[in-house]
Order: structure tokens, then C-alpha cells, then sequence
């Protein structure tokens, strides 16, 4: 085991010790949000109302992850039953099913805040918020369950109904103190069978369940459905039943465990891969052999003696160079073109008038070319661009 494998290791001891420090020191919290998941056990969850369905029902309830569309194409000789659907998104198709199925006889409870308004223009009320006090107390309007009611004093979502088809039976109210009693439990005869609809599905809830004399409200509102088979339409069941690390999720001891053995997995596979991948070969950059073939032709133009070729490639290369960086007309080399070059090129004008003769005896074939010649003339051209 090597140095820099001691150091990471040790590190990552450290950190974990401080993440075990920080959640022996966490304060629990609560979440409130209002999820309706029949496996949450946070206040607005299911948990208690899915494992008391079966005796609440009398062991005649089935839970159904599918859609009542793709239910009752699969049970098309289905008799009359029960229809509960709790907080759950259904589709166009699969609310036309569930109308079916009631206009041939069967019932079905809508424990639901909110639904599309399609929907209940078919049933034959409209519900939106109707208190905004932060507690609620819902009651019952027959009789023999005058003395059962439930108090919300946590997150009511104040709906109610605020039209209602006539003819249509009240069955529950939300009732405040400085405020009208509002319906929010109906029945409407649909065909050979009813809807029953309550808008406040807290009611159901981990939180209020477990509160002493509220569960004999939620027994009171699920008597009205009559005792036969009940199917009830739940999303969430798919979720707990699919989801492998759900358990592990849940607990947070099992969670940062998780979290702790997938980083030392990856730290494991960072570090074994980097000890054993193969080495990288030093690939050399191609070298720049320009310089060298240049060196090279003027050694051979030396060799040859030349001169006169030579200056006359230097004066041409020159010439070009003033015509295009300069923009210097070059067809006269007179005393026009002298000034010219002068200006742009700040040289003084004798250096410029030197070069210019050395130029036109390059250009002149005839003309007799010492090898000082060309270095004088080289210097110069150089010395002016």
C-alpha cells in the first residue's frame, strides 16, 4: 500500500466519522408534506389507513395498481361493487369506466381535493377553497353520528363544495366558528348506482387517524358504502411494491450506510484503476524542419557562389513585401517610390537610396555582383522591413 493510498484512506475515515457525528447530533424532522402514499408513515401518509382497510372492510377490499381503464378490460363481467379512489390522478378514459360501472349499479367514494371539472360537471357539483381559518372541524349531518366529528388543526385544505345539483344528498360539513356551515360530503344518485364525494381526504390521514376519537369519523363516512366487494384504485401500491430500495431509503441509518458504501466503492475502482492503468507512451511533437531546409538552399547558393541570383530572389522577395504590407507602388524605383518607403518605414533616406541601387544592379542581368554586395544589400532590406 502506497503513500498517497494511506493519505486518501485516512481521509476518508475522517469523513465519515464527522457525517456519523453529524447524524447522532441531527434533529429529527418532521415532514409535512402531504404526500397520501399508502407506504409513508409521515403525518399526511396512509400507512395507518392501508393496514386497517382490510378489517374496515371486512376482508372485502382489493387494491389495484392499475388504471380503471385497464381494470375493467380485464374484468368486463365485473358486478356491482365499490370504487374508492383517494387523492389519485385518473385519466379521461378511466373516468369514463368508473361512470359505467355506477350507472350499472355500482357506488363509488371520491376521497379527493381536487378533481378535473369535466368530472364533476358530470356528477353535479363544483368545489373550490372555502375557508382559509387554520383549523377545521367536519361533522356528519345524520343524526346517529351527531356526537362523531374530527378537528383539523393541522393544514386543512379548506375545500368544500360551492355548488351542489339539486336533489343532491348532504352528508357532511365543514363547520367554523365565525362562518356558515359548508357542505363538503355529498351523495349523487348516478343511474343504478351513487357517488359519494368528500373533499377532505386529510381525514384519512397517518396524523389524524392516530388521534384518539377520530377514527369512528372515518368509520362513520366508509359505512355508507354497502358491504360487498370494494376495489380501490391506488397508484402508490405499483411504488412500494416495485421500488427495491425503498426499505433501505426509508431508514436513515440503512440510507447513510448506502451512501458510505457506494463512495468506498467508487474510491476503491478510482484508486485500483489508477495503480494499474498502463503507461502513457511520450509521443515526440514533429519538428519544424523549415528553418533547416532554408539554412540548407542558402548553403548551397554559397557553395555555388551565386551572388547575383541570389540578391536578385532577396531584391524580388523584398520588393513584394513592400507592395503588400506597404502598398507601395514598386513598377518606378525612383526618387517618388524613395520618399514613399521613407515615410512608412521611418528609415532614413540615404539607407533607402543605398538600397535602391543595390535592388537595380540585382535586377540588371549584365551587372557584376560581389559577395559583399549581396551581405551589404541583405543588411540593408533587412535594417528598412
Amino acid at each position: 500500500m502506497n503513500k498517497t493510498f494511506k493519505i486518501y484512506a485516512v481521509i476518508f475515515i475522517v469523513v465519515v466519522i464527522i457525517l456519523a457525528l453529524f447524524e447522532v447530533n441531527k434533529t429529527e424532522s418532521t415532514d409535512w408534506r402531504k404526500n397520501f402514499k399508502t407506504y409513508q408513515k409521515s403525518p399526511f401518509g396512509l400507512f395507518v389507513f392501508n393496514n386497517e382497510a382490510r378489517d374496515l372492510f371486512k376482508n372485502k377490499i382489493t387494491k389495484s395498481d392499475q388504471t380503471p381503464y385497464d381494470y375493467y378490460n380485464q374484468n368486463k363481467t365485473k358486478k356491482p361493487h365499490n370504487i374508492l379512489i383517494i387523492e389519485h390522478e385518473v385519466d379521461g378514459e378511466s373516468w369514463n369506466q368508473v361512470f359505467e360501472q355506477v350507472s350499472n349499479g355500482s357506488d363509488a367514494m371520491l376521497i379527493v381535493s381536487d378533481i378535473p371539472k369535466e368530472v364533476s360537471d358530470s356528477i353535479g357539483y363544483y368545489d373550490s377553497k372555502i375557508s382559509f381559518e387554520e383549523e377545521n372541524v367536519l361533522k356528519l349531518t345524520d343524526k346517529k353520528y351527531r356526537n362523531d366529528f374530527i378537528k383539523l388543526d393541522k393544514f386543512p385544505s379548506g375545500r368544500g363544495f360551492t355548488f351542489i345539483r339539486p336533489g343532491t344528498e348532504v352528508l357532511g360539513k365543514t363547520v367554523e366558528k365565525n362562518n356558515t356551515d359548508q357542505a363538503n360530503f355529498i351523495k349523487v344518485n348516478y343511474g343504478r348506482g351513487h357517488f359519494y364525494v368528500h373533499c377532505e381526504p386529510l381525514f384519512i390521514t397517518n396524523y389524524y387517524l392516530l388521534k384518539k376519537g377520530n377514527v369512528k369519523y372515518a368509520q362513520d363516512v366508509f359505512s355508507y358504502l354497502d358491504n360487498r366487494e370494494t376495489v380501490w384504485f391506488d397508484e402508490s401500491n405499483s411504488t412500494e411494491s416495485r421500488f427495491f430500495l425503498r426499505f433501505i431509503l426509508s431508514n436513515p441509518a440503512l440510507k447513510y450506510a448506502w451512501w458510505v458504501l457506494l463512495g468506498g466503492l467508487l474510491l476503491f475502482i478510482f484508486f485500483n484503476a489508477k495503480r494499474k492503468q498502463r503507461i502513457v507512451p511520450i509521443i515526440e511533437p514533429l519538428k519544424n524542419t523549415s528553418v533547416d531546409f532554408v539554412k540548407s538552399i542558402g548553403n548551397l547558393y554559397l557553395q555555388e557562389g551565386d551572388f547575383h541570383d541570389m540578391m536578385a530572389k532577396k531584391a524580388q522577395y523584398f520588393l513584394n513585401k513592400v507592395r503588400m504590407d506597404l502598398l507601395i507602388d514598386t513598377q518606378n524605383l525612383e526618387e517618388e517610390f524613395a520618399k514613399k518607403l521613407h515615410l512608412k518605414t521611418g528609415k532614413p533616406l540615404e539607407t533607402i537610396d543605398e538600397a535602391i541601387i543595390l535592388i537595380k544592379k540585382a535586377q540588371d542581368p549584365y551587372a557584376q555582383v560581389m559577395k559583399e554586395d549581396l551581405a551589404r544589400m541583405n543588411k540593408l532590406l533587412d535594417e528598412i522591413i
